[in-house]
């Protein structure tokens, strides 16, 4: 049963706050460690099993560091990610490059690091192979399985989904490749995005394997390994159960041996993508809340906005509050919790039964260490929130500051440069 705690005790969160101007993210080495090292025992009888962490969930080059010490490689979907990761110490096939509608460089860049080419269309075939002059020894497709799954709220229906080739096209794929002379390959799905069901991730490990025996006798092509994707949920709301992944891994274990071992596939290796489940409960949005108003609604206004955490925003998701130091008061106030932009769905919370707050309390958003400040924007001027690491040591360091006003005019050009045509 999910529980939501504080990486700090109440006292000594509040004197941080004194310490560092609001709003910033903090999060907890120890957790994040703890959590990785849990994350590959479970799947520890899975041949090459790694993790290959999904930068976009929380692109820090400190965070990716951590990970990188705990064996996980980066999943990276763009340049800037490939960039990161190597700044972070993850290079060659420890990096899986997986993006749409890919520019030529990111090719060029992924196949300089080494990286593995996840291709995401049959015409990306063409498109790298005019990027590059030449194919990789290496390559994966991602593949979606159209009607023959559901997806969830988040990823959407498969049918209706941009990404991955279909049932129809995968296994010429794997022929294509082979006749240029790829030697080595890798299967990739991703059909689920924050899910809590293990029985959904298990059913994709079937999907998969199926697939890998498929592509063998169609194709004559043997996967290296399986590219779990990620997709796999935290609890966000209290009582809420986490994913059985003991069960999950032992639910894929049987597949595996069930499948893969009758088919002669065995050694094949098994990979995840995930992010969320990662870091995502081992971050926190810590706030200091500048008004309390009461119109046709009782209202509380935060120094943080959607652009420093949006995802209540764009998909009403539900991110715990605790009002620091009123832990053991009732609950007995309906709040909408609010940012400062000028959009009405610039809330945190709507209608959210909390302690009486008052102006100067300080309110920690739970679970915000996945696609967190990384989906921060600017709008309204809004200027991007400092980044601090709790270390195990108890020590917190800063690992990104908080960004200026100069940062945010340093790409204008208030001289109207002319542009040559």
């Amino acid at each position: 049963m999910s529980k939501k705690t504080l990486p700090l005790s109440s006292e000594k969160l509040l004197l941080l706050t004194e310490k560092l101007p609001t709003p910033f993210y903090l999060y907890d080495e120890r957790a994040i460690v703890e959590n990785a090292r849990q994350f590959n025992r479970l799947f520890s009888w899975a041949p090459g099993f790694k993790n290959y962490f999904a930068v976009k969930a929380c692109p820090n080059p400190t965070i990716l560091s951590i990970l990188q010490k705990e064996g996980f490689g980066s999943d990276c979907s763009s340049l800037p990610e490939i960039l990161l990761s190597e700044a972070s110490g993850i290079t060659g096939e420890n990096i899986m490059f997986t993006s749409n509608n890919t520019p030529s460089d990111e090719f060029v860049e992924a196949y300089r690091q080494g990286a593995i080419i996840n291709l995401d269309d049959i015409t990306h075939i063409e498109a790298m192979e005019e990027a590059l002059k030449e194919v990789p020894s290496l390559i994966c497709f991602r593949y979606n399985p159209g009607p023959e799954r559901t997806g969830n709220a988040i990823i959407g229906n498969p049918v209706e989904a941009k990404y991955g080739v279909t049932t129809d096209q995968v296994v010429d794929c794997y022929r294509i490749m082979k006749e240029k002379g790829v030697k080595r390959f890798g299967l990739h799905t991703m059909v689920a995005s924050n899910e809590l069901d293990g029985t959904y991730i298990v059913e994709t490990a079937r999907m998969l394997f199926e697939l890998c025996v498929r592509i063998q006798k169609e194709a004559g092509v043997r996967i290296e390994f399986i590219d779990m994707g990620g997709g796999i949920g935290i609890p966000y709301r209290p009582g809420q159960e986490p994913m059985d992944l003991e069960a999950v891994s032992q639910g894929m274990h049987e597949l595996y041996n069930q499948i893969i071992v009758p088919a002669g596939l065995d050694p094949l290796n098994i990979v995840f993508e995930c992010g969320r489940v990662i870091t995502g409960p081992y971050g926190y949005l810590v706030s200091k809340v500048r008004h309390v108003t009461s119109k046709y609604k009782e209202y509380v206004g935060l120094d943080a906005s959607m652009n420093d955490l949006m995802r209540p925003a764009m998909y009403g998701a539900y991110h715990h509050i605790t009002v620091v130091g009123k832990e053991a008061e009732a609950c007995d106030h309906i709040y909408d919790v609010t940012g400062s932009l000028c959009e009405n769905n610039d809330k945190f919370a709507i209608d959210r039964p909390l302690p009486r707050i008052e102006k100067g309390d300080v309110l920690v958003l739970h679970d915000s260490g996945a696609h967190g400040h990384a989906m921060g924007f600017n709008y309204n001027a809004k200027l991007r929130a400092a980044e601090y690491l709790l270390r195990e040591d108890g020590s917190v360091v800063m690992i990104r500051r908080a960004q200026t006003y100069d940062d945010y005019v340093a790409t204008l050009r208030f001289d109207g440069a002319p542009v040559e045509l």
